[in-house]
């Protein structure tokens, strides 16, 4: 199996709901560094995993939907305690919906997962993985 890794960031504010939170259900920021790891079994024609031009740029506007807002108020997220594994599972679906449309290329077709880890700190992340 081949891969490849791009990396951005993205700068969220958000609150939880539910005891379990503690502090945290407190109005609060969240940096996070992204990483979208794209697989696939076989290179494509040009000996390619998919343009790492073209995911770095889709990574940045999935990313770019999210980036400097509250999540508290954004409608997609109504109710919705979005916990680093929650917001891994919506970038990974949102990039693989750009995949689905054609935004990383033909060559993007034979890509068969994705992977999206969010970096809270050097000692906390959380990744969602899913077929394509």
């Amino acid at each position: 199996m081949f891969s490849i890794t791009v990396r951005d960031h993205v700068m969220i504010a958000h609150s939880f709901r539910g005891a379990v939170f503690g502090p945290a259900q407190r109005l609060h920021g969240a940096t996070y560094v992204v990483d979208a790891t794209f697989r696939r079994p076989e290179l494509d024609a040009d000996n390619l995993v998919v343009d790492i031009g073209l995911a770095t740029r889709e990574l940045a506007a999935v990313l770019g939907e999210l980036n400097y807002r509250n999540l508290d108020e954004e409608p997609d997220f109504a109710g919705v305690n979005t916990s680093t594994e929650f917001l891994a599972r919506v970038v990974a679906d949102r990039l693989a919906d750009r995949i689905a449309a054609g935004a990383l290329g033909e060559g993007a077709r034979g890509l068969t997962a994705l992977e999206v880890t969010l970096r809270e700190s050097h000692v906390a992340w959380a990744t969602y993985e899913r077929g394509l």
